[in-house]
């Protein structure tokens, strides 16, 4: 599989192709050092086999913040240094910490602007990246990657919602200016032999920013700078922020948020097209700029496929692997029946929304990492069945089983659904302790047919719940939503 051949960028080779995106944890304290566990959730993702992680963004500077991680000073080195050594102890990938600079923001509603930095402040911004690049060498990492998405400084600088009105704002080589400065200043300080990606919106995903067309001239000025690959997410903008009395704007909580994390009414791969025109304009301009693709990539297949119609040249799986940090050594083994597969709740997003630590809808209730077991014995079904029944009315579905059994632990239950004569199709996942589910998003005058299977800590399935068939009665009322646990 091209998934699992390996990468190089600029002296670095990646073992294969999968990539955690930073993600935000809540896990640090405010005061930005690392702790117990955030070094237990890297050191998990590295022990499961992805080539490159990306550490969450440290902040550059010293603003106030909430939970964070920072890399302002050296005062933070002995804590990223030793994490550092025990991602490489646990696994074959590299770790590159994403490095960040943010404006201030408060409870009242206020928010500073790009517009609202004197030259002064936004000169001093490339030397703070530098500055932290070069404590990101020296502690021991691999590479660095620039945070230029969604709501940050640099992001804003590069949107076409950027009002400034001197050098660095106005027409896109203007927006570009900081960013340029920004990854020259970075790449003079810490090496020309030291590997620096960069995260980037391809499409901001508000009214009046900028899309993909415009997008794949900033890969290409990128590209032609020096960076080492381009991640390509989405979304994320303060500008459709919802307000909430009494907290800060939260930037994932409108149609950009969508966007940027496209939960369970999004197809596979929703951004894909993103990335892949991307991709299209570097090589058409003679640029092998490795392009990491985001947004609901979900399977080995369509991961394989993506690469092999050279749509993108890394594979970036932030919930899957959230949700199975193992996705790699167990699809790389052919175990992908064993991945403990994301549903996309987006209970992960939630809870970030809502100021908490940031864990899977599907772990163990109470954990807050990825459990891990090495397990052989499936679950089993008291008395061999599971006792699926099922009800429908006009609009829903609603399933009931009993609970299953296992040697260590159930860890929860797959929702199968055939529709008419077609295949059975995994549609859902609920964790261990329900035993129900609704089915909204059916439609009167259809028939479906519905299975049920359990899995454990270490993703052993248990048999398939004998299937269950439904003709759903016409008569729909409007408003009812799809999918959805009891």
């Amino acid at each position: 599989m091209k998934l699992f051949s390996p990468l190089r960028a600029n002296g670095m080779t990646l073992p294969n192709r999968l990539v955690v995106p930073a993600m935000v944890t809540r896990l640090s304290g405010e005061d930005g050092f690392v702790n117990g566990p955030i070094t237990e959730r890297y050191t998990r993702f590295a022990r499961g086999g992805a080539g490159l992680v990306v550490l969450e963004a440290m902040a550059v500077h010293g603003s106030k913040s909430g939970p964070l991680l920072r890399i302002s000073g050296d005062e933070f080195l002995p804590g990223l240094r030793d994490l550092a050594a025990r991602m490489h102890d646990a696994g074959p990938g590299r770790c590159a910490p994403q490095i960040i600079h943010f404006l201030k923001i408060s409870r009242t509603g206020w928010r500073q602007r790009v517009n609202d930095l004197t030259i002064d402040e936004v000169r001093v911004i490339p030397g703070l990246y530098a500055a932290a690049a070069v404590r990101a060498r020296s502690a021991g990492y691999d590479a660095v990657e620039l945070h230029m998405a969604h709501a940050y400084t640099l992001s804003s600088f590069l949107s076409r919602l950027n009002a400034r009105r001197d050098d660095y704002g106005g027409s896109l080589e203007r927006r570009l200016r900081l960013p340029l400065e920004t990854l020259a200043a970075v790449r003079a300080a810490a090496g020309q032999d030291f590997p620096v990606g960069v995260r980037f919106d391809g499409e901001e995903c508000v009214k009046g920013g900028y899309t993909v067309d415009e997008a794949r001239w900033i890969a290409l000025a990128l590209a032609r700078a020096g960076a080492d690959w381009l991640s390509i997410s989405a979304g994320g903008k303060f500008e459709d922020a919802l307000p909430r009395a009494g907290q800060p704007l939260y930037p994932y909580t409108g149609y950009s948020g969508e966007r940027c994390m496209p939960g369970r009414n999004y197809p596979p791969a929703a951004n894909l097209y993103i990335a892949a025109g991307i991709k299209a304009f570097l090589v058409q301009h003679g640029l092998g700029t490795p392009v990491v693709a985001t947004g609901k990539i979900h399977t080995p297949e369509l991961a394989e496929s993506i690469l092999g119609d050279g749509k993108a040249d890394l594979i970036g799986m932030a919930r899957p692997l959230l949700a199975d940090p193992d996705w790699p050594r167990k699809v790389q083994s052919g175990r992908f029946d064993r991945v403990i597969r994301c549903c996309y709740a987006n209970v992960c997003k939630a809870k970030d929304e809502h100021f908490q630590t940031v864990t899977c809808f599907l772990w163990p209730r109470g954990a807050i990492n990825a459990p891990h077991s090495d397990d052989q014995t499936p679950p089993q079904w008291p008395g061999g069945d599971a006792a699926l029944t099922v009800r429908a009315e006009a609009g829903r579905v609603s399933l009931k089983w009993q609970a299953a059994t296992d040697n260590e632990a159930v860890y929860g239950y797959d929702i199968w659904r055939a529709v008419e004569n077609g295949p059975p199709e995994r549609m859902d996942a609920v964790p261990a302790g329900v035993c129900a589910y609704h089915d909204g998003g059916v439609v009167g005058g259809m028939r479906y047919r519905y299975g049920v299977q359990a899995y454990d800590l270490a993703g052993n399935r248990g048999a398939m719940s004998a299937e269950i068939e439904v003709l759903v009665p016409p008569g729909a009322p409007a408003g009812i939503q799809s999918g959805g646990q009891v």
